[in-house]
């Protein structure tokens, strides 16, 4: 995408005794903005989202070579196999993401407990929203702006195009970059997640609705009696 794209036509004219001419047309490098105008960019985009809710489509790929998947990774059985599910976001800090196929699995948070809920394993994991949970991709859509700038170094590679680049400023994240690129009426189509193991996540939203009213009961989450609850 940010690669130097050129185009040479060759065009013979009248006979033989002709010299063929070569016309070069030279597409010119898209100019990045600068991390200020990106910042303020997303910032914008950001704004206008009160609430959010979409169909996804996630699936990731090991593209860092010969590398093996590590158990903090995604399990190679994983790779190349399409999730689908819901999500629904409401800011700040409220998020509902659930994986429906091929396996189920729920993500809740209402702003200051995390919960994910495997109802196949009969367990819930509880988490407190700190600083590690927080540097997640879910804070980019649900969380506030502030925020987000003080966790994320924001690039635009493109200034003309409304997709983002982050990079967490804690190296020790669960991601390395994220992209996010928006379409019609600011709403999310797609992140593109790239991790320290060599796996890149892609995620596609469609159906996307952007500050429809969500239920309240939505971000609550009571886990099913018999659930083995973990904290963490």
């Amino acid at each position: 995408m940010n690669m130097l794209r050129k185009t040479v036509c060759a065009i013979a004219l009248g006979s033989a005794l002709t010299v063929p001419m070569m016309s070069t047309t030279v597409l010119a490098a898209p100019v990045a903005a600068s991390e200020q105008q990106a910042t303020a960019g997303l910032v914008k985009q950001l704004s206008g989202i009160r609430s959010l809710s979409a169909n996804f489509e996630q699936t990731s790929k090991v593209t860092g070579g010969s590398k093996p998947v590590k158990k903090q990774g995604l399990s190679a059985q994983h790779m190349n196999q399409t999730f689908k599910g819901v999500m629904n976001v409401e800011r700040p800090g409220k998020f509902y993401w659930e994986t429906t196929s091929p396996a189920k699995q729920t993500i809740v948070t209402s702003g200051k407990t995390v919960w994910i809920y495997d109802p196949d394993l009969q367990q819930a994991v509880r988490q407190s929203l700190d600083e590690q949970v927080a540097n997640t991709p879910a804070l980019l859509l649900s969380g506030n702006t502030s925020q987000i700038m003080s966790s994320y170094r924001v690039t635009q590679p493109d200034k003309t195009k409304t997709y983002y680049t982050l990079y967490p400023k804690q190296k020790d994240g669960v991601f390395q970059s994220l992209t996010i690129s928006f379409g019609a009426n600011k709403a999310p189509t797609l992140m593109i997640l790239a991790d320290s193991l060599g796996q890149t996540t892609y995620v596609r939203f469609n159906n996307v609705k952007v500050n429809a009213s969500i239920p309240a009961s939505t971000f609550n989450f009571a886990p099913p009696k018999g659930t083995d609850i973990i904290d963490q």
